[in-house]
């Protein structure tokens, strides 16, 4: 493994810790009382709350002062991404962790406690996993690798995805888990993934990752991602070509508005 910063290092080791602890121990173990439902599809699990529990108090210790998901400068946490695949005891998960600052993302890490892999980008310094630098590559495959979670789309918008997008693209079944999506699309597994929810917790550290490492995460409108505007929907590429093709795709047909 190649060296990490001293803060990549500390936090590695607090995600390891919190899986080692608290999830690792429930995956394919959990018992029917230790999940809640949110609403429908939507479970919670007891590893949520430990490892939020946890992370929450460990990073308010590593940086005094810095809010969990806060207004200015805040940690965003993530303590148990693909929540169903783990209920479920199928697919993948993970745990990330993010900050931002003025609600831009400015620093972010994936940690996949199955595989013990970090992945980790800051702002402006590029993309890593376990410290090695990393760079988007795209399949090359014609047509091009599309993830979609179609059960997140309205019967109309459903429609006219299967009508006016699916023909053009490889159509690839999506992981359930924004901490397995964004690698995938970085490591060459999927060419795009089109994302309808957009909540902090599940996409400013992929996100990131994925610009650092030289792919395109954006609006379909083209601007870029902001952890504080509650807009919906977004795009996640292994390249610009692949991102504006898509875009102007789902524009023109009106698939998802401009802004």
């Amino acid at each position: 493994m190649a060296d990490l910063t001293a803060l990549d290092a500390e936090i590695r080791d607090l995600l390891r810790f919190a899986a080692q602890g608290s999830m690792l121990p429930r995956y394919r173990a959990l018992k029917e009382d230790e999940i809640e439902m949110k609403g429908e599809d939507d479970p919670v699990t007891v590893v949520d709350r430990e490892v939020e529990a946890f992370l929450t108090d460990a990073l308010t210790k590593l940086a005094p002062g810095v809010a969990v998901v806060g207004e200015e400068a805040c940690w965003i946490i993530a303590p148990l991404d693909g929540t169903a695949n783990f209920t479920s005891g199928e697919g993948h998960i993970g745990i990330m962790v993010a900050l931002a600052d003025a609600g831009e993302a400015i620093a972010g890490w994936i940690y996949d406690p199955v595989r013990d892999r970090l992945c980790h980008a800051k702002r402006g310094e590029g993309a890593f996993v376990d410290g090695e630098r990393t760079r988007a590559q795209p399949s090359g495959d014609t047509p091009p690798h599309l993830a979609a979670m179609k059960r997140f789309m309205g019967g109309e918008q459903r429609a006219l995805f299967e009508a006016e997008i699916e023909p053009y693209y490889q159509i690839i079944q999506a992981p359930g888990a924004a901490a397995e999506q964004y690698p995938l699309t970085v490591f060459g597994g999927h060419d795009l993934a089109i994302y309808e929810r957009t909540l902090a917790w599940d996409h400013a550290a992929g996100c990131l990752f994925l610009n650092e490492a030289g792919g395109a995460c954006l609006r379909p409108d083209g601007s870029p991602y902001r952890v504080d505007d509650g807009r919906r929907g977004m795009i996640g590429a292994a390249s610009r070509n692949l991102f504006d093709e898509l875009a102007e795709r789902l524009i023109s047909v009106g698939y998802m508005p401009a802004d």
